[in-house]
């Protein structure tokens, strides 16, 4: 809770006792089961031996100097314990049936057909552990013509019509600065594994197989611009920071940058104007309903334009707020790091690692009251707890100590 201290080496997730076997790597898999080890999972994330998931190459940036932490790894990777693994050697895919089999949940992101190729399939898997919840995430699911066609977050984004609606009108298609295709999947999975959980407790039932796409998830986020389409049957366009059905609700130029102006009701309407000093506007019919405006867009965005144009950002800011309408700048970064909510909420966190200090991360959103997620562990190196996983398992050192010297581990 807000001011209390807080002590994340002795605080319970409501997922402890959970354990997760992470086989999968980049980015869609990985911000799943971070996001379960927030909860208090135990994951541990298997990763190839001498490379690992492959964002541990992806930099610049990274912390630290030319032996330091891939930014991108580090991003979604807390709180879980490595240990390598070949998964194209037999040894290698008997170690990680043994782990499986006392484990509650399996991720995997690899194409579609690989796991049934090495015997890790949800049917193999869950022989010998019915209890097992095995969640695949691919590029566009398991069955259909494009199973197995490979998906990148650009390529998704492309496909499921985001790039379509996203940047100026008179602009070239852009993607979402963040891959948002990876980032949704990687939020329909962890709900999917949390009601699978929920139901194999409460239901006394056996775990089941999850299936996670990229481009399902995208279609899925749609959301009101799909309707839009299917109401009229005609595709949206670009709208830059505009809205489609709300006007004004979009960024606007002032002397020195941008205001964002979120005047989503006809009561925001007329604060706009009156902290703007028009009340001509409230009088102007082709302004009178929110459906007026939007069919006079153009017109309004024009005037507004120019009006702003006189303010600096911090002016506007002020005329605003002073009249209660909905409106911010347009921070970058650092600046939204800085922002007063951002400590009050805990959304920025710092995690000590043993070679690299302390690394700062975005905290977790889910803030749950009795029990809460926590930044525990730092992301971790290549292999890190590979003998202390496999011993908890009961493998002896001598077996430990063979399946490294075989390039196995």
């Amino acid at each position: 809770m807000a001011g209390e201290a807080r002590d994340p080496e002795t605080e319970v997730g409501p997922l402890e006792g959970v354990t997760v076997i992470d086989a999968s790597q980049v980015l869609v898999g990985p911000f799943c089961t971070m996001q379960l080890a927030d909860l208090g999972a135990d994951v541990i994330k298997v990763e190839r031996p001498n490379v690992g998931d492959q964002t541990r190459g992806w930099y610049p940036p990274r912390f630290g100097d030319e032996e330091g932490l891939s930014a991108y790894y580090a991003s979604v990777n807390r709180n879980k314990r490595s240990i390598t693994l070949n998964l194209k050697d037999e040894r290698g895919q008997a170690v990680l049936r043994d782990l499986v089999e006392d484990a509650d949940v399996f991720v995997e992101n690899f194409r579609v057909g690989t796991t049934e190729q090495w015997g890790l399939d949800y049917g193999t898997l869950s022989t010998s552990n019915p209890d097992l919840i095995y969640c695949s995430l691919s590029g566009y699911g398991e069955w259909g013509p494009a199973a197995r066609d490979p998906a990148y977050d650009l390529i998704m984004q492309a496909e499921s019509g985001f790039m379509s609606i996203t940047g100026e009108p008179d602009g070239p298609p852009v993607r979402v600065g963040v891959a948002i295709a990876d980032i949704g999947a990687g939020m329909y999975a962890t709900q999917a594994i949390l009601a699978a959980l929920f139901r194999r407790a409460f239901a006394d039932a056996d775990g089941q197989k999850i299936d996670v796409s990229l481009f399902d998830g995208q279609l899925a986020w749609l959301s009101y611009m799909a309707s839009s389409y299917f109401a009229t049957g005609e595709p949206p366009s670009k709208m830059g920071s505009r809205h489609p059905t709300i006007v004004p609700y979009q960024a606007f130029p002032t002397r020195d940058g941008h205001v964002v102006v979120a005047a989503a009701s006809e009561k925001l309407w007329r604060r706009l104007c009156r902290a703007l000093d028009r009340p001509a506007l409230l009088e102007d019919e082709r302004f009178a309903t929110n459906a007026d405006r939007v069919a006079h867009r153009d017109d309004l965005e024009a005037l507004l334009s120019t009006e702003f144009e006189t303010y600096t950002t911090e002016e506007a800011l002020t005329l605003l707020e002073a009249a209660d309408v909905p409106a911010a700048p347009v921070r970058d970064l650092a600046e939204a790091f800085e922002h007063p909510q951002v400590e009050s909420r805990g959304m920025l966190q710092t995690v000590d690692h043993p070679r690299l200090g302390e690394i700062p991360m975005a905290g977790s959103p889910m803030h749950l009251s009795q029990t809460p997620t926590s930044v525990r562990r730092h992301p971790p190196d290549l292999g890190e707890h590979t003998e202390a996983v496999l011993s908890e398992i009961g493998y002896e050192r001598e077996t430990i100590e063979d399946l490294a010297s075989d390039d196995v581990t």
